[in-house]
């Protein structure tokens, strides 16, 4: 446990960090569990202690996780130095391979949409045992 001394116009808590940033105290919790975010010094009482870095770093891993970015590809992109120093081949790599599952995702999205359109057409909103849809949602044992 790293203990600082630093004055206390630089000091954030976790609940200012989380105000500035937009990212719930259990997610910033989280996201040091996991290693995303590195672990912030403490105070001598135990309280955590947040610097304008910090900051920074949240609103960034928030808005990569906006756009869907995973735990694994933000790890990445910070292991290239973060968000001012990564070189760009490499992110687009990442972002590249990102929009390919996004894009999968969405062409995936279009098939159960036309599926379910087609099954709710069907529906004639009388009776359950007659209706397609509750028969697509109705999964029977393999035997």
């Amino acid at each position: 446990m790293r203990l600082i001394t630093a004055s206390r116009a630089e000091e954030l808590t976790i609940g200012r960090v989380s105000a500035l940033t937009g990212v719930n105290i259990e997610t910033i919790r989280y996201y040091e569990r996991s290693g995303v975010l590195p672990a912030p010094p403490r105070a001598e009482s135990g309280r955590r202690i947040y610097r304008s870095s910090d900051v920074r770093l949240l609103a960034f891993l928030r808005r990569a996780r906006e756009l869907g970015f995973s735990l694994d590809d933000i790890r990445a992109l910070l292991r290239l130095g973060g968000p001012e120093k990564a070189a760009c081949r490499e992110v687009r790599r990442i972002a590249a391979h990102h929009l390919d599952d996004i894009r999968v995702k969405v062409g995936d999205l279009r098939k159960l949409e036309r599926l379910l359109a087609r099954t709710v057409a069907q529906c004639t909103g009388t009776s359950a045992p007659d209706c397609p849809v509750l028969d697509i949602l109705n999964v029977r044992p393999l035997r």
